[in-house]
């Protein structure tokens, strides 16, 4: 199986599990309701899924490097679908609870173990389009999941939501079946547990990547995650109409997942962070000023969508690097820093936005993404990444 098909397929599974990331907040009302229970407390269902999403980004990563990538995430999509489904039957909010609890769980493996065995199979000059191509493929599951489930929940109800993505997971589930003998295998029986973090994070080329990604998640998924309460809030649309605009974001990570390959020829490494960074900077800058003209919103959430692309691919590329024997957790540290930075800049947007309003937000977060451009040049000083050094220390 050629290695492209292999992206493609990965990018199929991250596809169904970003979406299935956003899917309960567009229809928690509805689930309150039909539970016969506050929205308040329907919103444990969100925590369910999102505790052992981030805490189990760093158990994957040392199981995929002792038994294999291939075998772990083959694996966690068998499960993923199945607790997918069980969604779907829930009678009551504790065993719907545990149920979305244990999507989390599974969902938590994609991700990173994609990541690594992307790094296995590319040269370090082909691996920024690979990634690029994956993770564009992957978000845009997440552009689309508001309206995808918009649409669901309207015809259906918010059971069918979640048939429909236990459904198309099943599809990448069973890509990954057919073509588990195709896809290249990786063991390290001698792989530890902890140790590789503990290195990862006490080397600073290692580190400071690791600081970036958990400013990239503060700031720009911080921002991300409220913008579709700011358009509700400017444009009283509907989900649907939300989802829609918003899925500018998902077209723009394809897309730019396909152009940062080719800028990644054209521009060092941290060429292509300054401008993923910059043009961060400057969605926020239109959502502050521009956001009242539909046009020039789609136009900033578009742009929002090429910074992020850029500035991820680009730090994803580079923890590639960072230990070739123990390549799960090196990305699964990414992983957990990138959501566990989303996790806390949308925490600590809302309390921007009960203060500052929306407006506010976008200014703020906005600075906060130009600190970090200009912090990117203190810590990211080599342009050609070196890094055998690195990956002997966290192997051994």
């Amino acid at each position: 199986m050629q290695n492209k098909n292999i992206v493609a397929l990965l990018g199929m599974a991250g596809f169904v599990v970003m979406a299935d990331n956003w899917v309960v907040s567009p229809i928690l009302p509805a689930i309150a309701a039909n539970l016969h229970v506050d929205v308040t407390r329907a919103g444990l269902l969100i925590s369910a899924y999102m505790v052992p999403f981030g805490i189990f980004q760093l158990v994957f990563g040392p199981l995929a490097d002792r038994f294999g990538k291939k075998q772990v995430i083959t694996f966690s999509m068998i499960l993923f679908t199945l607790a997918t489904g069980l969604c779907a039957l829930g009678l009551g909010l504790p065993d719907l609870a545990l149920y979305r609890a244990l999507t989390g769980m599974f969902a938590a493996s994609v991700m990173p173990i994609s990541l690594a065995l992307i790094g296995d199979l590319f040269p370090i000059e082909k691996r920024q389009g690979a990634i690029g191509g994956f993770m564009g493929i992957s978000f845009l599951g997440q552009g689309l999941s508001m309206a995808i489930g918009g649409v669901t929940a309207y015809f259906l109800n918010w059971r069918g939501v979640f048939l429909l993505y236990a459904v198309l997971s099943v599809i990448p589930t069973l890509a990954l079946i057919k073509a588990y003998r195709s896809i290249p295998a990786s063991k390290n029986p001698q792989a530890k547990f902890l140790a590789p973090y503990a290195k990862l994070l006490a080397h600073t080329r290692s580190l400071y990547t690791y600081i970036l990604v958990l400013l990239e998640g503060v700031f720009i998924i911080g921002s991300f995650s409220y913008l579709g309460a700011y358009i509700s809030q400017t444009y009283h649309y509907n989900y649907l109409q939300i989802g829609l605009i918003m899925t500018a974001f998902g077209l723009a990570t394809v897309i730019g997942g396909k152009l940062s390959g080719k800028l990644s020829q054209a521009m060092t490494p941290r060429g292509l962070l300054s401008l993923g960074l910059l043009a961060a900077v400057v969605a926020e800058s239109v959502f502050a000023y521009l956001g009242g003209s539909l046009g020039w919103l789609i136009a900033g959430i578009a742009l929002l969508g090429f910074g992020f692309i850029f500035t991820h691919s680009t730090l994803l590329t580079r923890a590639t690097e960072f230990a070739m024997k123990a390549r799960g957790a090196a990305m699964s540290l990414v992983a957990f820093c990138f959501m566990g930075g989303g996790g806390l800049g949308t925490a600590l947007g809302g309390v921007v936005i009960q203060h500052e309003g929306f407006r506010g937000l976008f200014l703020i977060y906005g600075g906060c993404l130009f600190v970090s451009w200009l912090l990117s040049f203190a810590l990211i000083r080599h342009h050609i990444i070196q890094t055998d050094e690195l990956a002997l220390e966290v192997a051994e």
